[in-house]
């Protein structure tokens, strides 16, 4: 325990803004993140909560040559992920293999398996397929999206197919569609973007300023959590996307991540620069089909549905992820290099 919190702290050495679940760790609640230190050598830590949930464990710690901006963790292999990371001047996309025997090792060194290197501008992040085994990868850059072919058995990546954004769209970021593997969502300064990966064209879009964060709900099919600069966080049916069906308020500066619970329906977390993460429950009848003659407006709720707000932070929350292994369990990552471990247990929605 950390500065009278309720969660399990651990401190890293350096800044750091990335943390993924481990989800195919089926053993261990473990989650990885990485460091963002422009002098310094960088590190991965694989994190493991223990047996009794009282204390977060550093399992591995490993170099990491460059600044990591994004890290996922393989889906279906627990000692694949993916990085992206910068040198100081220019940005790269790789993936990585943990070494078998880690554990007996010294000063174990990180494998890696392809570099995805087809990019010419600041890459944001790399989008594994959360729910199975698939050896396709997106990454994307500011400007266009990829889709990767991944054979890690030898060792070896290949562009399958790219798109632009278009000259008046920058993409930061995106999620991976759970109940579709061929249909991806990319966040921009205007807008959020949907692609149909088949054809790799864009199909779909919703005008909105700054979404600085999106997810899925990997519960119920076309509903989309957006979380905004200022605007708070909006839930999406993407049957008829001409306005959101829900609105929460967010932070009380900007709403950075968001994320849905991956059991739990309508639990969702969302992290801000107001150096706070806050526990919500949008309820699944504020997204019930409606009648086709009811307006689009009339769908809309504005409420403060706020379960919890987690505030034992001392710089801005930039990394969520829930344990895919025990739900109601999260991490999240704040600037200054703090991991805290929190359970929503007490706030979990009554069956």
């Amino acid at each position: 325990m950390q500065g009278g919190s309720s969660g399990i702290g651990y401190g890293l050495k350096y800044q750091a803004r990335c943390i993924s679940d481990v989800k195919a760790d089926t053993d261990y609640t473990s989650f990885l993140t990485g460091t963002l230190s422009l002098k310094e050598e960088n590190e991965v830590h694989l994190l493991r909560l223990s047996s009794g949930g009282s204390e977060l464990i550093c399992e591995g710690l490993f170099s990491h040559p460059n600044e990591i901006w994004d890290l996922a963790s393989c889906p279906f292999d627990q000692r694949i992920f993916s990085t992206v990371f910068s040198t100081g001047e220019s940005f790269g996309a790789a993936i990585w293999q943990i070494p078998e025997l880690y554990g007996q090792l010294n000063s174990p060194q990180l494998e890696p398996v392809a570099s995805l290197d087809a990019h010419v501008g600041k890459i944001n992040c790399v989008l594994w397929w959360p729910s199975g085994r698939c050896d396709k990868l997106i990454s994307m850059d500011e400007q266009n999206i990829f889709l990767w072919s991944l054979d890690c058995s030898n060792k070896s990546a290949e562009v399958l197919s790219k798109d632009s954004a278009g000259m008046l769209h920058s993409l930061s970021g995106g999620a991976w569609d759970p109940h579709d593997v061929n249909a991806v969502a990319a966040t921009g300064e205007s807008s959020v973007q949907f692609w149909d990966l088949r054809t790799m064209k864009k199909v779909n879009s919703i005008e909105r300023a700054h979404v600085r964060g999106v997810d899925y709900n990997p519960k119920r099919e076309h509903i989309l959590i957006t979380a905004e600069d200022e605007s708070g966080i909006h839930v999406w049916d993407l049957r008829k996307a001409k306005a959101p069906v829900q609105e929460l308020p967010g932070h009380t500066h900007w709403t950075w991540a968001v994320k849905c619970n991956p059991e739990y329906d309508g639990l969702i977390l969302s992290a801000g620069t107001d150096s706070a993460v806050n526990l919500w429950y949008a309820a699944a009848s504020s997204t019930n089909e409606k009648t086709p003659e009811s307006p689009v407006g009339s769908t809309r709720q504005r409420v403060n549905l706020l379960l919890n707000s987690y505030t034992d932070y001392e710089d801005s929350v930039y990394g969520l992820a829930w344990s895919s292994r025990e739900p109601w369990v999260f991490a999240s990552l704040s600037y200054d290099g703090r991991v805290v471990i929190e359970s929503v247990k007490p706030f979990l929605p009554r069956v």
